[in-house]
C-alpha cells in the first residue's frame, strides 16, 4: 500500500508542476508600429502598439540624433542571419517571447548619450530587441533579464550581421542608485525584458558606433496583464491546482481512516 501511495503522490506532483509551468509559456508580444519622426537631429519618433483591448502611443526621444529611422519597407534586419525568419531559432524569441518583431521597423542608433521611451498608458513587461550591438553597450535605469541572443552555442541562429553573446553588468553608482548595462561579444542580436509595469524606460548608449538598432514590444497594458488584486475569481491554472490539492487531501484522508 505504501508503494501505491507513493506513486499517487508522484502523479499528483507531476500534474501540478506541469500545470504551474503553463503560466511561464512564451506569449505573443505586441510590437511597436513605428509611424513618424521629426528627422535625425534632436530626434523624436512616434509609434503605436495595438493590444487585445487598447492602442498605446509610444514616443522615443534622443537629443543626440540617430543613424537612421525605418518605419516601413527597407531591409528586414530582424531576419535570421540574412536567411529569412524562423521563430523557432530566432535570436529574438525564446521561453518568453513567441514572435519576431513584426515588419521591418527599426530605430538605428549612432551616438553616445541619454535617450528614452515613454508610453501613453502604463504597460506591462516590455521587451526590448536589439540589432548589432557591437562596439557599444546600453546602460538602463531599470533592471532587466536577457531572454535570448543569436549565437549557435546557445541553440539560436545568428542575427543579420552575425553571431554574438550578450550579458548584463550591474554598476553601483552609490546612494542606492544602480545602472544595468547590456554588453556583449561579437555581433549581439537579441531580446531582453523588463518585468513589471512601466510608463517610461531610459538608457544611455555607452559609445558612438554606426550603427546599432532596436525596437520595443509589450506583453500588454498593465490593466490587461496585472488585473486588480481584489478579484475573487482564480486564474484557470490556479483553479485547477486548487482542485487537485483538494482531491489529493480527500484521497489521503480516506486512506488514513479506512
Amino acid at each position: 500500500m505504501r508503494c501505491k501511495n507513493l506513486w499517487i503522490v508522484r502523479c499528483f506532483t507531476t500534474v501540478a508542476l506541469f500545470l504551474a509551468s503553463l503560466t511561464a509559456l512564451a506569449v505573443p508580444i505586441n510590437w511597436t508600429d513605428w509611424e513618424s519622426s521629426n528627422g535625425t537631429n534632436g530626434f523624436t519618433a512616434l509609434g503605436s502598439i495595438t493590444t487585445s483591448s487598447a492602442t498605446v502611443g509610444v514616443t522615443y526621444n534622443n537629443p543626440q540624433g540617430v543613424g537612421f529611422f525605418q518605419s516601413s519597407g527597407g531591409t528586414d534586419f530582424w531576419q535570421n542571419n540574412r536567411s529569412g525568419r524562423n521563430a523557432a531559432t530566432s535570436p529574438y524569441t525564446g521561453a518568453f517571447v513567441d514572435n519576431i518583431p513584426t515588419g521591418t521597423d527599426i530605430v538605428a542608433l549612432r551616438y553616445a548619450g541619454l535617450q528614452s521611451l515613454s508610453f501613453s498608458e502604463t504597460i506591462a513587461n516590455p521587451v526590448f530587441s536589439y540589432v548589432s550591438l557591437n562596439g557599444n553597450g546600453y546602460s538602463f535605469d531599470q533592471d532587466f533579464e536577457i531572454l535570448s541572443f543569436g549565437d549557435v552555442t546557445d541553440g539560436n541562429d545568428c542575427g543579420y550581421w552575425g553571431c554574438g553573446t550578450s550579458y548584463k553588468n550591474t554598476v553601483d553608482l552609490g546612494g542606492g542608485v544602480f545602472e544595468y548595462q547590456l554588453l556583449g561579444t561579437g555581433e549581439p542580436h537579441g531580446s531582453l525584458r523588463f518585468t513589471g509595469a512601466f510608463d517610461t524606460v531610459s538608457w544611455r548608449s555607452l559609445s558612438s558606433e554606426n550603427w546599432n538598432g532596436f525596437t520595443v514590444g509589450i506583453e500588454g497594458t498593465a490593466a490587461e496583464v496585472f488585473p486588480p488584486t481584489n478579484s475573487t475569481v482564480p486564474e484557470p491554472p490556479m483553479l485547477i491546482l486548487f482542485g487537485l490539492a483538494l482531491a489529493a487531501f480527500g484521497f489521503f484522508r480516506k486512506i488514513r481512516y479506512s
